[in-house]
């Protein structure tokens, strides 16, 4: 489209030229006194056009001096300052306006002064060249016209693109603050919770070792994952207040922190198991996040629904996608399927906006199966 825009002007002239080539030709064939140096000088004038955008005083020129030698020559008529008006338009939308003047005033006098000196009343002359006079002026008039009409599209245009951009950059503006609203929410809301249980946690592990009693696993697994929830909710307020900046989602979870996940698992009571195949690459950093995610809430949902069940968890470096699978042992009934709560929603949109596919359903031998297919192309 942009190369068909780029050429249409030179077609355009092109066209133009070849058209007043042709007439002035068959003009200069049926005067008794046209030579062959009035056919040059013809085409001449009349090609040049071709240029008259890219090289508008050039044109112009050549134009003017072409066909002063016809006018002058064989007198022709009104029909030989074509060529001139072209040029003289194309001079003065490229705001040569005194150029134009010159060659106009230079061709209607010696046009004039040669049709005084020839057989041609004097009558006729001046009424010709009165012609000519008005012809020169509306082609001036129309070129600025023309300049002016264009000088307010690009003017419309760029308005247009500003108060574009001007709607980006407000709404990039709210959406910044909207960002940093849900930052302070979970900050006041999330972070002192979880302060109070871990320190709470750290507190009753600290007295329980002085006492010089055992130290109950579930209290260790209520201190570590409140310090990796304090961890990670820190990361997630940095990617808030500051898209752009990389560090917070460096700090974001993914498949290297799988073991840690598992083994806080365990420290609950649940038998949990990880198999990995495929060769192990480095991920997306969408992918890797979605994969931790979706191992993580399915190993809640296990703990919380499956009562004391186990669960494997595997993970496929496959060709192209990267498949995450939760299995566990269950009581979930194929007939009387869960109803999907805030987690497998958050695993569908997630699995959804990397352009893969969710399973997550009752097994047909019990329990309860979670697979997900990501591609490793990144976010769709």
């Amino acid at each position: 489209m942009r190369l068909m825009e780029r050429w249409r002007p030179l077609a355009q002239d092109g066209l133009l030229a070849a058209v007043l080539a042709v007439l002035l030709s068959v003009v200069v064939s049926v005067t008794p006194d046209g030579g062959v140096l009035d056919l040059v000088a013809v085409l001449a004038g009349s090609l040049v056009l071709v240029a008259r955008q890219p090289a508008p005083l050039v044109a112009l020129l050549v134009s003017t001096v072409c066909m002063l030698v016809v006018a002058v020559h064989i007198q022709p008529g009104p029909t030989a300052a074509f060529p001139v008006l072209a040029a003289v338009f194309a001079a003065v939308s490229a705001r040569h306006r005194l150029a134009a003047a010159l060659a106009g005033t230079a061709f209607l006098s010696a046009g004039l002064v040669a049709d005084l000196i020839g057989d041609d009343g004097a009558v006729r002359s001046l009424q010709d060249t009165s012609l000519l006079v008005g012809w020169f002026v509306a082609a001036g008039v129309a070129a600025t016209v023309a300049r002016h009409r264009q000088a307010y599209l690009e003017e419309a245009e760029r308005r247009a693109a500003e108060a574009e951009r001007t709607r980006e950059e407000a709404a990039g503006r709210r959406a910044g603050e909207e960002r940093l609203r849900i930052a302070r929410e979970l900050h006041d809301s999330l972070t002192h919770s979880i302060s109070i249980i871990k320190v709470q946690a750290g507190v009753a592990v600290h007295v329980a070792r002085k006492r010089g009693e055992d130290v109950p696993p579930a209290l260790l697994a209520i201190q570590d994952a409140s310090g990796d929830a304090m961890r990670e909710l820190r990361a997630t307020l940095e990617v808030l207040r500051d898209s752009d900046h990389p560090d917070g989602e460096a700090l974001a979870s993914g498949l290297d922190r799988l073991d840690d996940l598992v083994e806080r698992a365990r420290s609950t009571g649940l038998a949990a198991t990880v198999t990995i195949s495929g060769t192990r690459r480095d991920l997306p950093a969408e992918t890797d996040r979605a994969a931790y995610r979706i191992v993580q809430e399915a190993l809640t949902n296990v703990s919380r629904h499956a009562g004391g069940a186990g669960a494997a968890v595997r993970i496929d470096y496959a060709d192209g996608e990267l498949v995450v699978r939760i299995d566990d042992d269950g009581e979930a009934d194929p007939d009387a399927p869960p109803v999907p709560g805030t987690g497998l929603l958050g695993m569908r949109e997630r699995v959804a906006a990397l352009g893969g596919r969710l399973r997550a359903e009752p097994r047909p031998e019990g329990g309860f199966t979670v697979r997900a297919e990501l591609p490793l192309g990144g976010p769709a």
